[in-house]
């Protein structure tokens, strides 16, 4: 029997899709068919690999080794095949297939979903797959063909193409800061309430501040508390603008509020880690169309927006 009447193109992408999912119910509505179609496709696999490849529980799922193996090499062949396809039909300018996204909650939010609206308009041969979350996916995942991040990953074998450059900046509402007082310098912060983000590598809790330049600068750590965190930014924004303390966010998820006086900067003359944004994507990923052309246009979209939103604070 060849191999490809064992597995074909087609189960490869099925499941890659499952295998991500946390339940076979999940994978279904991924996928747009019921549990019991997800099952049965899955026991057929088996049924021809000769192997199970999944455990399953009442509530979760996993990979049986062989289900860790066969993952491993359907990513790798559908990205051969995407990049194959490419190359066959010179499509440079008509980018055509599956193109996998990761960004953070409220930045893919707010700035990429509609990026990839006009995407999909403009190239209507692609599909798109966008997947949010709180913590980005470490380097070594091959899940996604572009993650949209904030600062440059220290990591060689990625592309780390600049989309924007980007800061992130003290903030909190006039009222909280007619009540409590205004910080004058870092370890002042220690006094105020301020409002904790858990997201990503950030060591929770604690603030770098830098002031000076060249032999003269000078980075402050600053150990911050308060009484609420959560880890979506836009939430966190949300609670400044309400009055219940001090928030560190990206300018981007700011500018507008500080334009119109519902936030004031704190500590202007401080600056913070760098926080620009990022597409991040395997060095295997940049000869294909689809990935290319989608990081050319967040970068096209990104610095007109960024430069309005500076001239705004100016």
């Amino acid at each position: 029997m060849g191999i490809g009447n064992v597995v074909n193109p087609s189960d490869l992408s099925f499941f890659v899709t499952v295998a991500a999912a946390e339940s076979l119910s999940a994978a279904g509505r991924d996928l747009g068919v019921s549990t019991a179609a997800v099952s049965k496709r899955v026991a057929q696999m088996e049924s021809r690999v000769g192997v199970p490849l999944l455990t399953r529980s009442t509530r979760r799922m996993g990979l049986t080794p062989e289900g860790e193996l066969l993952l491993s090499h359907a990513k790798r062949i559908l990205g051969e095949l995407g990049e194959l396809e490419d190359l066959l039909t010179n499509a440079r300018q008509q980018p055509s297939g599956l193109l996998r996204v990761n960004a953070t909650l409220g930045f893919g939010r707010m700035h990429v979903a509609p990026v990839i609206s006009e995407y999909c308009r403009l190239y209507s041969r692609t599909e798109v797959q966008l997947q949010l979350s709180a913590d980005p996916p470490p380097l070594t995942d091959d899940a996604f063909d572009v993650c949209i991040r904030f600062g440059a990953p220290p990591d060689s074998r990625v592309v780390a193409r600049l989309l924007a450059p980007n800061r992130r900046l003290l903030c909190a509402s006039p009222r909280y800061l007619q009540e409590r007082g205004i910080p004058a310098v870092p370890a002042d912060l220690s006094r105020h309430s301020c409002i904790g983000i858990r997201q990503g590598s950030d060591a929770y809790g604690v603030w770098r501040l830098t002031s000076g330049k060249g032999a003269q600068m000078r980075t402050e750590t600053v150990r911050v508390s308060g009484s609420m965190t959560t880890n979506d930014g836009e939430i966190a924004v949300n609670w400044a603008l309400e009055g219940h303390g001090i928030v560190m966010r990206a300018e981007w998820d700011i500018a507008r509020y500080l334009q119109n006086g519902q936030l004031v900067q704190v500590l202007p003359q401080y600056s913070t880690p760098d926080a620009s944004i990022y597409a991040v994507y395997h060095l295997h990923h940049q000869l294909t169309s689809r990935v290319r052309v989608f990081v050319d246009l967040l970068r096209q979209k990104f610095s007109p927006l960024l430069a309005e939103e500076r001239s705004e604070l100016d």
